[in-house]
């Protein structure tokens, strides 16, 4: 497994860590400073708006998990890869892509794409 996949596969196990300190943690890990993400849905910039983020999906969508979906492709300081949340074992009822800069071998900025949903999701 190469550096970058396993950078993808730290973050969204981020997204999957319900211990609160062992996520900050996780997110200190994997985020640069000032990190931001933005999607249809959501944005957050910084380590704390990052966990909070993080938290009301967990919240929202109890029991389910991110999971990457294939492989990872990058260059330069660009990392593209597939992600789906569902239940464990189970097809993911929520999928799309995800395009991250880079700085410094940790995540500078990710802009999530949703490819499906169920309408109750948006």
């Amino acid at each position: 497994m190469s550096d970058l996949e396993q950078l993808v596969d730290r973050y969204l196990a981020t997204w999957n860590e319900t211990d609160p300190a062992a996520r900050r943690a996780a997110i200190a890990a994997v985020w640069a400073e000032g990190g931001s993400y933005v999607d249809p849905l959501m944005a957050a910039t910084g380590h704390d708006a990052l966990d909070a983020m993080i938290a009301g999906v967990q919240a929202r969508f109890p029991g389910l998990e991110m999971r990457r979906a294939g492989a990872v492709d990058a260059h330069n300081d660009r990392v593209r890869f597939g992600w789906e949340l569902g239940p464990a074992g189970a097809p993911g009822l929520v999928g799309g892509i995800d395009v991250a800069t880079l700085r410094d071998g940790r995540l500078a900025s990710i802009t999530g794409f949703i490819d499906y949903a169920p309408a109750e999701a948006a």
